[in-house]
């Protein structure tokens, strides 16, 4: 190779190192110098809510289960499915054809007893009169006894004379004893019979309660629900009582039964207001309030949910009982309210990776924290870009958050500030809005 070529081949050497240096160069500035490419969001005033969420099932605030307590046949049915019925209406009717066979045997036995009754008043009167004859017949046996005696002493009569006369009066005295114990015992038996009236008495209403259960009345003004049992079906009540009608007291009112996980219901609370929607109106929201927080624990498959109870008006009766709602409670609201996106709390610069710098506690763009009067907030920390185009850390304190935007409490910044949201580098920057790649030619001539 001739002085020629070597200089032209030290040339290529030379042109390769430039353009090398160069293009690190390039791409040493593109990630660290001024041209660092920044997606940013300004930090606004505004409203800001803390919510729980949940679903649950509406249902009337009163669900009336109207049952049979009498097993037998359904005659007929005065009521159906929307039917609104008045208290004491009568809805249905068991045959009552064996309760009236019950309640005249159970008549005929009262009037049985009532006559046993008398009868053994009666005995009791023949009782007393033959007592009363008993003691006349000891009288005049005592009478016969205290004349034979000094007449015997006398020898005037027979001693055989004195004994007959001593043999009726103990006869006497014995047969009163007798009509004594026989006026007893006509008072037990009129006892037993009483008694016995009184037992009659009470199979004859429970015969007539029966009866009267035959009739299956509402015990409440509604809407029936729900219709179980048809005409010609026969209900057994002899274990518990068979539900027959789903009566809704007052559709206008209703309750959502919502499941609130253990992790929210301490943040709860009666009084709240509520917002729920439901899938046949997926454009409407329905208002309400937090009524009733139940302490029984609903555990399916180890998850732990508490039923918070919700009041709404129904006036229109759009909602119907078993519809699944997904409910919002508001636990906290802030108007005007400084807040930043969610993504400017998770944004961390590389450069703070590689130097593993301290950024402050990681947050979680869902977290659900709220913050009172007096409450210092939660330390956070973001990013603003520098004067010299470098990420700089600013520490703030925050608030509620909604899921979206957090609640700025405390922190230097301000309204109309810029936070970053995430880092994009020069070369992304290219390649997203379609320049060219920088290429190196020439290279190998």
């Amino acid at each position: 190779m001739g002085i020629k070529g070597k200089k032209y081949l030290i040339g290529v050497v030379i042109l390769i190192l430039i353009l090398a240096g160069g293009f690190t160069f390039y791409q040493w500035s593109g990630q660290n110098g001024s041209n660092q490419k920044f997606r940013l969001a300004k930090v606004e005033k505004g409203e800001i809510n803390l919510v729980v969420t949940a679903t649950g099932t509406i249902n009337p605030v009163v669900n009336v289960l109207v049952g049979s307590q009498v097993s037998g046949t359904i005659k007929a049915l005065y009521a159906d499915f929307n039917s609104q019925v008045k208290d004491g209406q009568v809805i249905a009717q068991i045959d009552p054809a064996i309760f009236e066979a019950q309640v005249e045997q159970g008549r005929a036995n009262v009037l049985n007893a009532q006559a046993n009754l008398l009868n053994a008043q009666a005995n009791l009167e023949n009782a007393k009169a033959n007592l009363t004859k008993a003691e006349v017949a000891v009288l005049d046996a005592k009478r016969t006894l205290d004349r034979n005696r000094p007449l015997v002493e006398k020898q005037v009569i027979a001693q055989a004379t004195m004994d007959t006369a001593q043999m009726n009066y103990d006869t006497a005295v014995a047969q009163t004893d007798v009509a004594k114990a026989q006026v007893e015992s006509a008072k037990s038996q009129i006892e037993s019979f009483k008694a016995q009236v009184e037992q009659t008495k009470a199979a004859l209403k429970v015969a007539e309660t029966n009866l009267r259960y035959s009739t299956i009345r509402s015990p409440v003004n509604g809407t029936v629900i729900s219709r179980n049992v048809d005409v010609g079906q026969t209900v057994a009540a002899s274990l518990q009582a068979p539900t027959l009608f789903t009566i809704a007291k007052n559709l206008t009112e209703m309750q959502v039964d919502s499941n609130v996980s253990e992790a929210d219901v301490g943040r709860t609370a009666v009084g709240q207001d509520a917002t729920f929607t439901v899938d046949a109106y997926p454009e409407r929201i329905f208002r309400g309030k937090v009524s009733e927080i139940r302490n029984a624990p609903i555990i399916v498959q180890n998850v732990v949910t508490y039923d918070v109870v919700i009041l709404v008006e129904n006036k229109d009766l759009k909602l119907k009982p078993g519809m699944t709602a997904n409910v919002s409670v508001m636990i906290a609201h802030r108007e005007g309210a400084l807040k930043i996106p969610n993504a400017a709390l998770r944004f961390r610069p590389e450069s703070a990776k590689k130097e593993g710098g301290k950024t402050g506690p990681p947050q979680k763009a869902g977290q659900q924290a709220g913050s009172t009067e007096g409450d210092q907030g939660r330390p956070g920390r973001v990013w603003v870009v520098s004067p010299e185009g470098k990420p700089t850390s600013v520490s703030i304190a925050l608030g509620i958050t909604d899921g979206t935007f957090s609640e700025v409490i405390r922190g230097e910044l301000r309204e109309g500030a810029e936070v970053i949201v995430e880092q994009t580098s020069g070369k992304k920057a290219s390649a997203q809005s379609g320049a060219p790649q920088p290429l190196m030619r020439g290279m190998g001539r």
